[in-house]
This record gives structure tokens, sequence and C-alpha cells, in this order.
């Protein structure tokens, strides 16, 4: 059902030319909500724009990119260098950064535009669900003039705004995969109480002891790849303290008070989280430039002895020598990629019972993908989208254009690896920065689902119910 909404709404939406009614459905589709149907939308227009970013990296497109006339001109002089521009190294990584850039500005123009809107009585509101058309058109030119912004050090720049912007969106990630736990923990209890009760907590329990062994066995894995006894003390610190860190979570998630206040709390939540930090753990030690501390999944290039400079990662579609081995993307990106998507497909359809998590999100809304009545049909006999935004919006409409923004930024920096532009723009190389970016978002993120825990123990005098 989801993937027909996902596609009936944004079909009928893009029909949408212009006005502020709620979107058409299509008869293929079961009712739904107006801000549902829009935010599946957004979402549709921001992965759109993620999939032409994925082609601009695949082998091969950089001979395609350079015949953008001057988008990137080989052996142009660089500002303040002696060296010249090598667009095979380059062109692939300008696409997906002014791709990202086009998408950015798209949604925090929106963002500003819909500050304070509180219904759908709001004129404002209407921008937000309707006018597809010249949305598209907006993002389209956004998208066209960001190729022809100059070089100079626009690429270095935006490379620390998609590292801000990544992190950030890591945390919102985790904030999702916490909602998620909980209305799956949630549903599963409901269905025990139902009826085949040894079956329902015979499935939670499964999952849960999945979770955990997949997380014990990334643990030991990480060890043994990417430690070193007499080097890569960084790696050994961050495993240890994300392990210790971790078994707290859980062990909270059970103590007698956090249930008694949250009795939705449990270890599959527990798990999941601990299983998703495993992966942050993970995903920040392939960006270590240190090929002793990194020496599997990245494969950067085969040792030949020390190198007289700074090894570069590879570039995309670069040519190298024979003993050089290009990995034009790193599993863990991919495995982020599909938790990208995931999470960018569940803010649009979420619908949460956990007050500590709406609270986080900034949403309050008791439904999510159908409504409970049959949509309204119009004079045409088209089915219509229900307006339940009428008295209130059930979700922060600037929130949720500033987690797309987020998004086509982590978008950014997953394609290219993090990867840090040479000052001389002549390769990408792996830097610190992503490492720290990733752990620091590691340890928020378990901090935010510790607060989700703890905060009906300890504010008694406030409603999480």
């Amino acid at each position: 059902m989801g993937a027909c909404m996902a596609l009936c709404s944004i079909a009928s939406c893009a029909s949408c030319l212009c006005g502020s009614a709620p979107c058409l459905l299509s008869s293929c589709c079961p009712s739904a909500y107006n801000s549902t149907v829009t935010r599946l939308a957004f979402s549709f227009l921001l992965l759109l724009g993620a999939l032409v970013s994925v082609f601009m990296v695949l082998p091969g497109m950089e001979t395609q990119l350079k015949k953008i006339p001057g988008f990137c001109v080989d052996g142009a002089s660089i500002p303040f260098s002696d060296n010249k521009v090598d667009c095979d190294v380059m062109v692939g990584y300008k696409a997906v950064y002014r791709m990202c850039f086009a998408m950015a500005c798209f949604f925090f123009l929106f963002s500003i535009i819909m500050i304070r809107v509180r219904s759908s009585k709001d004129p404002r509101a209407s921008i937000q669900n309707g006018f597809w058309f010249f949305k598209i058109l907006i993002l389209i030119g956004i998208a066209v003039g960001a190729f022809f912004i100059p070089d100079g050090m626009f690429t270095t720049v935006w490379y620390y705004f998609g590292a801000v912007g990544s992190f950030c969106f890591i945390i919102i990630q985790l904030i999702l995969l916490v909602d998620f736990a909980h209305s799956w923990n949630q549903s599963w209890l409901q269905r025990a109480e139902d009826g085949n009760t040894k079956g329902w907590f015979a499935a939670l329990l499964s999952f849960t002891i999945l979770h955990y062994v997949l997380a014990f066995t990334s643990l030991v894995l990480l060890y043994v790849f990417y430690t070193q006894p007499d080097d890569c003390t960084e790696h050994k610190v961050v495993i240890s303290l994300n392990l210790l860190f971790c078994i707290i979570v859980s062990i909270v998630s059970i103590l007698p008070k956090v249930q008694e206040a949250q009795p939705s709390s449990g270890l599959l939540q527990a798990s999941l989280i601990t299983l998703y930090t495993m992966y942050i753990t993970w995903s920040a030690m392939t960006n270590n430039p240190n090929r002793k501390c990194n020496p599997s999944l990245l494969s950067l290039v085969t040792d030949q002895g020390p190198p007289p400079t700074p090894a570069p990662g590879p570039a995309i579609g670069a040519t190298v020598p024979p003993h050089e081995a290009i990995q034009w993307w790193d599993a863990s990106d991919a495995v982020g990629l599909g938790i990208f998507l995931f999470c960018t497909l569940y803010a649009s359809l979420r619908s949460s019972n956990n007050a500590a998590v709406n609270k986080l999100m900034l949403t309050d809304e008791g439904q999510g993908l159908t409504a409970d009545y049959e949509a309204a049909v119009g004079d045409d006999g088209v089915r219509r989208a229900v307006d339940n935004e009428e008295e209130v919006v059930t979700y922060n409409y600037t929130f949720f254009h500033l987690c797309l923004l987020f998004a086509s930024l982590h978008i950014m920096m997953t394609l290219t690896n993090w990867y840090l532009p040479d000052s001389d723009y002549q390769y990408m190389r792996t830097a610190m920065p992503a490492v720290w970016v990733k752990i620091c978002s590691s340890w928020l993120g378990l901090s935010i689902y510790l607060w989700t825990l703890v905060a009906p123990v300890i504010l008694t005098n406030r409603d999480f119910s």
C-alpha cells in the first residue's frame, strides 16, 4: 500500500499545477491526509535529485559531464596555484556538489517561506500543498544555475557545510529509527494482547536477539580489521566507548522505573539503536586516511612503500597506474543510502504515539498514511485528499524542509565518500573531520535515545503519555 501511495499520490500531485486545493488521489489508492501526500511529494523531489546525483557519479559519466560548456575545462589554471584542473578527477564530484547545492537551496527557500504556518487556512499553506509544476520548475532552474557557479573555493567551503548538514541528518535518522522501533514494539505488543501471545512475544525476542547478534558480530569485526596492536588507538577507544554506551542504554531501557513511566520502552528499541551505532562507528572508520587503520573496504591504493605526498582518495573516473585500485563507492555508504531511503520514506508516512519523539521531531499527529474515512469526492467524481490541518498543522513545515535540506547534504557527502577536496582541486582525499563528525553524531544520538527513556522519569510534572 505504501508503494501505491507513493506512486499514485505523486503522479496525481504533479498534475496540480496551481491552487491550494488538496491534491487529487487516483482511484487505485486509499484515502489519505493532505499532509501525508504533501510530504510524499517533497520526498519524491528529494529522491529524484538523489537519483540524478547517483547517475553523475557512475563510472564513465565524467565523459558526458565534461561536454557541458564551461563546466570543467581540462588544463585550466587554478587560482593561486601553479597546478592545472584535472576534469577526470573532479568533474563527478563537482556535479554532485552542485546538484545537492540546488536541492539544499530549494528546501532552504521553503523553510523560510513556511515559518510559523499554523494551519491550512494560512495562505502560505496553499504554496506548501500545491503549485507542484512551478516547484519543479524552480528546482530545475536552481540546478541549472548551480552548474555555472565558478570553482574558486566553492567545493571546499560547501564540503564543510555538507559535513555539518550530514551530522544533523544522522541525528534525525537515529530519532526516526527510535520512533520506528517504538511503533514496531507497540504494534507487536498490542497484537500479542489481542491473541497468540507466545507467537508475537517470540517474534519480538527473535528480532531483539538478531539485532544484538549482528551488533556483536560487527563489534568483533571492527576490532579485527580496524585496529592494530601497535596503532589505531583512536579506533580502540571509540569502539570500546560505543560498546559501553550501548550497554548502558540497553540496561536503562529495562529499568523498572523507566518501564513504569514508559511501558513501550524495551530491548527491541535498544537493540536496533545498538546496531545503528555499530554501523555509524564502521562508517566513520572507513573514512580514516590512515591506511593501516582502514585496510579493507575503502582500499584507496595498494601499499608500495611510503608515498612522497599524502595519498589522495580515488577519483571517479580518474586514470591511475595499474597497481592502484579504484573504489568509486564505499560499501558503508551503500548501506547508508539504504538507511537514508528508508528514513526519508518513513518521515513522510510516520504516525507516532511516542510523545518524547514527537516533541523532538516537532510533530503532533495521530494519523499517518490513511484516513479513517473516505476522501472527499469532488463534483467531477474524483476523490481528493482529506485536509486534516484546518485547525492546526500536524507537522512543522519549516522543520520538515530543514530535514530535507540536511538530507540533501547527507546524500552529497555519501556519494562523494566524504572526500575532502584538495587545496589545489586536483584530487579528493579522505580526512579526519569526516571521522569525528560521524563519531560525535553516534554519541549525540545515543544521548538523545537515552533522553527519550529518562525524560518521563525525571520530568514527572510533564505529560509523556
